[in-house]
């Protein structure tokens, strides 16, 4: 059965990396296999624009029998600030096989909480949507508010379900966990969508409790989490997917039992 992000019994700890060339990304790619990591996630936004090809996208993805999502933000090292020109790459990836599309929640309109309510953003975001899926892919829609004030569990449901209404297949948010209060909150959010939120999600924070965040994240139904096989420089803040399996594997207990 081939592996995916989707119907699974548990979350889908997914290697995140970017890589300046396709035979890094195919090494890193290689590493996270190895470590047990269930997908991949690759931001592309160190990827020179000529080797973003559907050739190339096509033979990281066939190089692990493992789920493959595709990402490029406005941290793009040549198209930071040109959305139009960054998502067609990321058609390539669609077109390539990957199974997964990342969709900024204020694509085509920056907005403070990487949600925008444009009009006319939102419905450029949805025909982008209609082109992923007609490639084969899923969408999701995400949205970094790490940098924002801590959101209480109401406000996080009601952010992923616009999320959600605007066509995501999986809904992300990254919030504000810097304090104690904060990480309360995030618990209660993930337990709250848990039991009533209608799709796939993915919650995460930032901040001092951001790792243990994300380690209880695998028993409080996240669909999705992201760590690293190797800490670098621009990655010690997220767990290794050694130490994820650990938690998620060592621990007899999982929201669903009981709900």
């Amino acid at each position: 059965m081939k592996k995916s992000f989707f119907n699974r019994q548990n979350t889908a700890i997914t290697a995140l990396f970017t890589g300046s060339s396709i035979s890094e990304l195919l090494a890193k790619t290689r590493a996270a296999a190895a470590n047990g990591a269930d997908g991949i996630a690759i931001e592309i936004n160190n990827l020179p624009p000529e080797d973003r090809t559907v050739d190339n996208f096509r033979t990281l993805i066939k190089d692990v029998p493992l789920p493959f999502m595709f990402i490029c933000y406005r941290n793009c090292k040549w198209f930071a600030n040109d959305d139009e020109a960054r998502q067609e790459f990321l058609l390539r990836a669609a077109e390539a096989g990957a199974e997964v599309i990342d969709v900024m929640g204020d694509l085509y309109a920056k907005a403070d909480n990487e949600l925008t309510t444009d009009p006319t953003a939102v419905e450029k975001q949805k025909k982008l949507m209609e082109e992923i899926r007609a490639r084969g892919a899923k969408v999701l829609i995400s949205s970094h508010m790490h940098m924002l004030p801590p959101q209480s569990a109401e406000e996080i449901l009601k952010h992923l379900t616009i999320q959600s209404e605007r066509g995501a297949d999986i809904c992300k948010i990254v919030t504000n966990g810097d304090t104690e209060e904060a990480f309360l909150e995030a618990i209660r959010a993930d337990m709250m969508l848990s039991r009533v939120f209608p799709k796939p999600f993915i919650h995460l924070t930032g901040g001092r409790y951001s790792k243990l965040h994300r380690f209880m994240g695998t028993k409080l139904g996240l669909a999705i989490t992201f760590g690293v096989s190797a800490y670098d420089m621009t990655s010690y803040n997220q767990p290794l997917i050694s130490s994820f399996k650990s938690v998620r594997d060592l621990i007899p207990w999982d929201i669903g039992d009981i709900q």
